[in-house]
């Protein structure tokens, strides 16, 4: 690990750390207390997904939509007006909106194929987000002198890295210049996420081979043809599977290459000095 023991994570000028886990239990909540305090740069692997590599594709699709509007389109192809998505820390929307939701059109679906295509844009998209952690920790540093630096990463990192693999890419290169940190949530605060989720159902990013078996046996489970699947069923359907997919991974990545804090642990965090000192107090030696 980076910081192999207390006192070396005490003694360094320069912090570094990734945090990993479930959306909605604090990556983000701690990553903006960070950089609210000063000295931390915060580098959101969503906002760079959203911004870097998939912004061509958000922008088409909202194109594409305008162009079944007359009015819209006219002005379009007359270059009258500009469409990009308005994409920020809080709120990474064009982003899950892209990604969308298979099943039934009438309902705001897209066929399997194409979610399977967008899905794979994801993919490589975070990918290569998380490789340029390194690049944004030199650059926080040779531009804005930031010594410290959160990576605050998205809920699949699981699904981009093999986390059986010790000589994976993503992690192996990562591990050379963060402290991997995952927060753990509880079964109650899955229950939580369940239920936000139910209220406000999102698009996801699966391993491609998970979702084809959650995809193959909705559709037995529910006897439904895929064109008239309806599109939030699905993913609520998913949800918690998709959860407890990747709990064991998040575990394995914490034991392999960094360390765990209980998600009720961070929710007390008020400052970044408190968080520092959490750190800390899960390190060895």
């Amino acid at each position: 690990m980076l910081y192999n023991s207390k006192s070396d994570w005490t003694a360094s000028q320069s912090k570094s750390i990734m945090l990993f886990g479930m959306s909605g239990l604090g990556k983000t909540y701690i990553s903006e207390l960070l950089r609210n305090n000063g000295d931390w740069f915060h580098y959101s692997v969503d906002y760079r997904i959203g911004t870097r590599y998939m912004g061509e594709h958000i922008a088409d699709n909202f194109k594409k939509e305008a162009m079944s509007n007359p009015f819209l389109a006219n002005l379009l192809q007359t270059d009258a007006i500009y469409i990009s998505a308005n994409m920020k820390f809080s709120d990474l929307s064009p982003l899950s909106s892209y990604l969308g939701k298979p099943g039934d059109p009438s309902k705001g679906g897209i066929p399997f194929k194409e979610y399977l295509r967008r899905q794979r844009l994801h993919r490589d998209a975070e990918t290569n987000a998380m490789l340029d952690t390194v690049h944004f920790i030199q650059r926080a540093k040779s531009l804005y002198d930031y010594d410290k630096f959160v990576c605050d990463t998205s809920g699949s990192i699981v699904e981009i890295v093999d986390c059986n693999d010790k000589n994976d890419n993503v992690m192996k290169t990562l591990s050379q210049y963060v402290l991997p940190v995952w927060i753990e949530g509880t079964e109650e605060h899955t229950e939580e996420l369940v239920k936000r989720f139910i209220k406000s159902p999102k698009p996801m990013y699966y391993n491609e081979k998970f979702l084809i078996e959650c995809w193959d046996n909705f559709l037995k489970e529910k006897s439904v043809s895929e064109s008239k699947v309806d599109p939030n069923e699905f993913i609520i359907w998913g949800y918690r599977k998709l959860l407890e997919n990747r709990s064991p991974r998040y575990r394995k990545i914490a034991k392999d290459w960094g360390i765990t804090l209980r998600a009720s642990e961070v929710a007390t965090v008020r400052s970044a000095d408190e968080f520092t000192s959490l750190i800390s107090a899960n390190l060895e030696g």
